[in-house]
């Protein structure tokens, strides 16, 4: 879905990523993305600890653009999302979200589409398969008037920036009990049931992305 997105694109056209981590998604649209002449901008603070890795994960994102030739494609802003959003200002043509997961902060990283085009694209990750996340699309997409939600592949959703209809609203709302599911499960493996995970079909010990 990265890929297809972004090759939708023409040239001279920017990507906005929002958690880049070690670079792979980076680096698909990245490819992508210098194939119709597109650029990316990866937006990542990589905070400090063990959770997120702090500094070795950037040098292993550095790495593997480099290593992807993309150092000319990508360009890296190591800040938080939210504070480099109050000063951004330059046109965006595809918005892809994988920052922090939690309800404030997934909605404040929406607020960038302010600077898409009438139309323009925008990919969430984990979409329906996060707390926070999902609580952000039912306030800001299913009762909001400015993003249509389009179709998913596994819990990476695609968007659109525009006023959408019942028909629309309607679809969000088809994912409820698959976002149920996936938190269910979720659950069961906090638990260590595994084995009651495996009877609503997740065959793996982690969470269902």
């Amino acid at each position: 879905m990265l890929w297809r997105a972004a090759l939708r694109l023409g040239p001279g056209a920017r990507i906005v990523e929002i958690g880049s981590h070690k670079g792979r998604s980076t680096t698909v649209l990245g490819i992508a993305a210098r194939s119709v002449g597109a650029t990316v901008v990866a937006v990542d603070p990589f905070v400090e600890g063990k959770l997120f890795g702090g500094t070795p994960t950037r040098t292993l994102f550095e790495k593997n653009v480099a290593r992807a030739g993309l150092t000319d494609v990508v360009q890296l802003e190591a800040e938080y999302s939210t504070e480099l959003r109050k000063r951004w200002n330059e046109p965006i043509d595809l918005l892809y979200i994988d920052g922090k997961h939690d309800y404030w902060t997934y909605t404040d990283d929406m607020l960038w589409s302010e600077n898409l085009a009438p139309g323009g694209e925008i990919l969430v990750h984990d979409a329906f398969s996060s707390i926070g996340v999902t609580s952000g699309i039912l306030v800001k997409v299913l009762c909001g008037k400015r993003y249509v939600y389009l179709d998913r592949a596994g819990s990476m959703a695609r968007f659109r920036l525009a006023q959408p209809t019942w028909a629309d609203r309607r679809r969000v709302l088809a994912e409820m009990p698959w976002f149920l599911r996936n938190v269910g499960i979720k659950v069961l493996l906090r638990l260590r049931l595994h084995a009651v995970a495996r009877w609503f079909g997740h065959d793996s010990p982690y969470d269902p992305y």
